[in-house]
């Protein structure tokens, strides 16, 4: 049986223990009943497995290779093969706007892009699990205070429930990554608003982290600095923001505030800078 040859541009490594592939498969059993998205099948090594949940499921594929062996492989799939990139699909025409469960063996190289636009579409996606670089997923999972906590931890938190579930090694993989991988479930919260400008929000964690050796009170300047550009451009005067600036909370580093502290910071950095 002709098989698909890994490409690393594509940053494929096919899962070749079938335990692990349907271990990976059940954690979407925590989210019964709605249809399920599988991006990066290859060989439907996971897919095998997730079409005997009783329950629609689509999988997308950018490899055209990978394409032609579920078509060959997979015949029941026929009409639910997505032959494009998830990064660029309209995620509410593929259930026609029903919400549905994400999943899969991430390709390690876009794994950040994919949560970035499983989080754009948070309320179509009640859950999403998968194998990512552990890396990734200790960062994704870390809570305030650790060194791996981060851009995706805060932003992600904020909105999902966040389950480390196992670690898988390198051997089991054609070909073996150079890099251990983890298996995660994120399942939505009761969040349903921040309570808080979301664009500001997301814009004062990555201005924060991106100089997170920093105390607050350096690294938030991006964001007032901009505020104050804006304010120049349309005539107003700029305010000195020094006072503002002496908050208790400005002497602490980003990875010290909760998800709970960074959702006030930003309303504090909305009525400064209003």
């Amino acid at each position: 049986m002709k098989t698909v040859k890994p490409k690393k541009f594509l940053g494929q490594h096919f899962l070749k223990d079938l335990q692990i592939a349907q271990d990976i498969a059940d954690t979407v059993d925590a989210c019964p009943y709605l249809p399920i998205l599988e991006v990066g099948p290859g060989m439907g090594v996971m897919t095998q497995f997730l079409i005997h949940k009783d329950r629609r499921v689509k999988v997308v594929e950018i490899d055209f290779e990978s394409v032609a062996y579920l078509r060959r492989n997979f015949p029941q799939l026929e009409d639910h093969i997505i032959e494009d990139d998830f990064l660029k699909m309209h995620l509410e025409r593929t259930f026609d706007g029903q919400p549905f469960v994400l999943t899969g063996n991430y390709p390690y190289n876009i794994s950040s892009q994919i949560f970035f636009k499983m989080l754009d579409y948070k309320d179509l996606i009640p859950c999403c699990t998968g194998m990512i670089q552990k890396e990734v997923a200790e960062r994704i999972a870390a809570g305030p205070g650790s060194k791996t906590y981060g851009i995706l931890s805060v932003l992600i938190q904020a909105w999902y429930n966040v389950e480390y579930l196992f670690t898988v090694h390198e051997h089991v993989f054609n070909p073996p990554p150079k890099v251990k991988s983890a298996v995660i479930r994120m399942t939505r919260n009761a969040t349903s608003e921040l309570g808080c400008d979301e664009r500001l929000f997301k814009q004062v964690v990555k201005t924060t982290f991106n100089q997170r050796r920093k105390v607050l009170r350096n690294s938030i300047r991006p964001v007032l600095t901009d505020a104050d550009n804006r304010a120049q451009q349309q005539g107003l005067p700029v305010k000195d923001h020094s006072e503002f600036l002496s908050a208790e909370i400005f002497g602490r580093r980003p990875e010290q505030l909760s998800v709970a502290e960074f959702i006030r910071l930003t309303k504090a950095v909305a009525k400064e800078i209003d």
